[in-house]
């Protein structure tokens, strides 16, 4: 893929309402990402945590233990999140959530949204039952793994 195809697909994004393209041509890759808001990656960012030794890993392992009692605790099918990202159980800030505690799902249900580099995974059911609890917390973010509802 020669300089000036990219261009042209830089331009055609800037004049459309394309947020996003990916393009695959053989080996190469090229992913285009519109944002209206600044994207920062700050090296001290990543330093922060380095620089505090004794409060991160504290903090690391507080969370694991405060989460790992829950699903021993309960029965039934845990849903646990496909990716990193930012839970939502709502498709808005003033919509209703996807689902309640107590309400049926089917197979394909949607359950949250987890939002992940500024694109909104829906996260469906893959059983159906009944939901006897909602771990995800609304714009808590969540780990690769992590339980975020239980089916029964």
């Amino acid at each position: 893929m020669d300089i000036r195809s990219i261009r042209k697909l830089i331009e055609i994004v800037e004049q459309s309402d394309i947020a996003e393209i990916e393009i695959k041509e053989g080996e190469h890759n090229i992913r285009i990402t519109r944002s209206k808001e600044p994207v920062f990656i700050s090296a001290p960012a990543m330093q922060a945590p380095m620089a505090m030794p004794a409060a991160a890993p504290v903090a690391t392992a507080a969370a694991p233990i405060a989460t790992a009692p829950q699903p021993a605790e309960t029965s039934g099918h845990t849903v646990t999140s496909p990716m990193v990202g930012t839970f939502y159980s709502a498709p808005a800030p003033d919509a209703g959530d996807f689902v309640k505690v107590g309400d049926q799902v089917a197979v394909g249900d949607t359950l949250c949204i987890i939002e992940a580099m500024k694109i909104m995974n829906p996260i469906e059911s893959d059983q159906a039952g009944t939901i006897t609890k909602i771990l995800g917390v609304n714009g808590d973010s969540v780990e690769f793994g992590q339980p975020l509802f239980v089916i029964e």
